[in-house]
This record gives structure tokens, C-alpha cells and sequence, in this order.
């Protein structure tokens, strides 16, 4: 199976003046593109030549895992951006304010995990094995998917991510990252998480999970209001 480089979801300069057209085709066309055509390489006639692009990366390690995480990485990260405006969904809203206290103090501690991360590497707001939404850091290559836990949102904070545009100023980068965040994304894959739970494990929901608990809430809510 060869490995395809994604389209990007929108025109190379339709996220100025957060990211401009230069870091875009950089990014894109030549880093993105490059870890495309080294796992493409490295998978010739081996136990991972016909695997899909997440089962190589769970089953992989060494150079093969390095470079179809990266591709699996910046393909989430592109689709975690958008030049449209967009909303987050009331449910990953509420879990958020729950979680953290508020939305402001999930975006502080996110945008300083991704300040202080030392290195290459990405920041990811996931839910984890437990049910749990969880900021967290994975230098270089790592991926959340290998410890079982489902990526809502990430942000690349390797220096090609941003240097062009700002040179060694990372937190500038983040936040203007941040005006960018595809709420539309990130809000679908915290709502299929929902339905997930709600068909396979509410009659066995009895872990205290914040995604566990929420959901009871909602199977309460409608059972008081039909």
C-alpha cells in the first residue's frame, strides 16, 4: 500500500497573517512530504507494506514508527487548523470548564505545556485510557494513539512548525495557533467519543471516568425530560 500526502483542508495562504504561505509550503510540501516518502520507502517488501497508516504506527518502531507517526501526526495537525471561524461543542465545552475549572485556564495550561516543552515535539489534548481529558506532551515522533488514548486536538512544536514566521518566539506562534484551532474537528472527535461510550459501555459505567460520569448525566437528563 503507498502512502498518500494529504491535501491540505484550505489554500496555502489562507491562514495569514498566523501562518504564512512560505511556512505552508515548507511545512506541507517539503517536511510532511518527506516523511510520506521515507515510509513509503521503508515499508518495500515488509510485514508493514500493506498495513494502514495506524496499525504501522501502533505495530512499528525505530525508523518505520518514526516516520508514519509523523505523517499521522501532521495529518491530524492539519486538520486541527482552519482559517474559518468555528465553535466548540457544548458537551466538550462543559467537560473542559468541568476538568479544568474554566476555559481560559485550559488554554493557560495548554499554551504553556507547549511553551516549556523542551525540543521537538507535540501537545495534544486527549482523552486517556481512564476517560479522562488530559493535556500532555510527546517529544519527537510519539503519538498518543500508541498509549491508548484518542487525540482531540494537537499543536506541532517542532521549530518547522513556526520558524519562519517567528523565528525562535515560540509562544507567539502558539497564540496565534491558537485563533486557528478547528473547534468543528476537535468538538467531532470528542462527540464520537460520546456515542461510542453511550452504545458499548453505559451499562457498564461504573469507573468514575469524567467521560463515563458525563455521559450518565446526559442518559439522566433524557430520562427526566421524555
Amino acid at each position: 500500500m503507498k502512502h498518500e500526502l494529504m491535501e491540505l483542508p484550505f489554500e496555502y495562504d489562507a491562514l495569514v497573517p498566523f501562518m504564512s504561505k512560505e511556512t505552508l509550503i515548507y511545512h506541507h510540501d517539503k517536511h510532511h512530504q518527506a516523511y510520506v516518502n521515507k515510509l513509503n520507502e521503508l515499508i518495500i517488501a515488509s510485514e508493514f507494506e500493506n498495513l494502514s497508516l495506524i496499525d504501522i504506527v501502533k505495530k512499528s518502531d525505530g525508523a518505520i514508527f518514526n516516520n508514519s507517526a509523523q505523517v499521522y501526526n501532521h495529518d491530524f495537525f492539519w486538520n486541527c487548523i482552519s482559517p474559518k471561524e468555528t465553535k466548540i461543542s457544548d458537551s466538550l465545552e462543559n467537560l473542559i470548564i468541568k476538568t479544568f475549572g474554566s476555559f481560559e485556564k485550559f488554554k493557560t495550561e495548554f499554551i504553556t505545556k507547549a511553551s516549556t516543552h523542551f525540543g521537538a515535539g507535540w501537545v495534544w489534548l486527549v482523552v486517556n485510557e481512564d476517560g479522562k481529558l488530559k493535556i500532555v506532551s510527546t517529544v519527537n515522533a510519539q503519538t498518543p494513539i500508541t498509549d491508548n488514548a484518542t487525540p482531540l486536538l494537537t499543536c506541532d512544536v517542532w521549530e518547522h512548525a513556526y520558524y519562519i514566521d517567528y523565528r525562535n518566539v515560540r509562544p507567539e506562534y502558539l497564540e496565534n495557533w491558537w485563533k486557528l484551532i478547528n473547534w468543528d474537528f476537535v468538538s467531532t472527535n470528542f462527540d464520537s467519543i460520546q456515542r461510542f461510550e453511550q452504545t458499548n459501555y453505559i451499562n457498564d459505567c461504573n469507573d468514575n471516568s469524567d467521560i463515563c460520569n458525563y455521559v450518565e448525566s446526559i442518559i439522566e437528563d433524557e430520562r427526566t425530560t421524555s
